[in-house]
């Protein structure tokens, strides 16, 4: 069981922008397990900007690690939130992380 703090410190990084690096996962405590489980190889498209994965300021190809939406829904769903009923509204990935952490602000 991961520590409510740690919970809240990493939910509040979440932007639903951002693919977070395994090594960065591991740094800022989040479980082996969870990173093993949401951990993915995902690839750029090229189409449009919002598209594109960039490392250190220039586009890649392909980029492993986990995507800060995905670790958002798992963390709510660890703080008790019905993740849900808390993001059914949600349109975006950005929109989705901030449904949850307005749901755990709520309580």
């Amino acid at each position: 069981m991961l520590q409510r703090h740690i919970a809240l410190d990493l939910l509040d990084e979440c932007t639903g922008r951002d693919i977070w690096p395994v090594e960065h996962c591991r740094t800022r405590g989040v479980p082996e397990d969870w990173i093993d489980e949401l951990a993915d190889a995902m690839e750029s498209s090229f189409r449009a900007d919002r598209d594109t994965i960039y490392v250190d300021g220039s586009p890649t190809n392909q980029f492993h690690g986990v995507r800060d939406v995905d670790l958002a829904i798992r963390l709510g769903k660890e703080l008790g939130i019905d993740v849900h009923r808390a993001t059914s509204l949600a349109i975006s990935r950005p929109g989705i992380v901030q449904a949850i952490k307005e749901a755990v602000e709520e309580g």
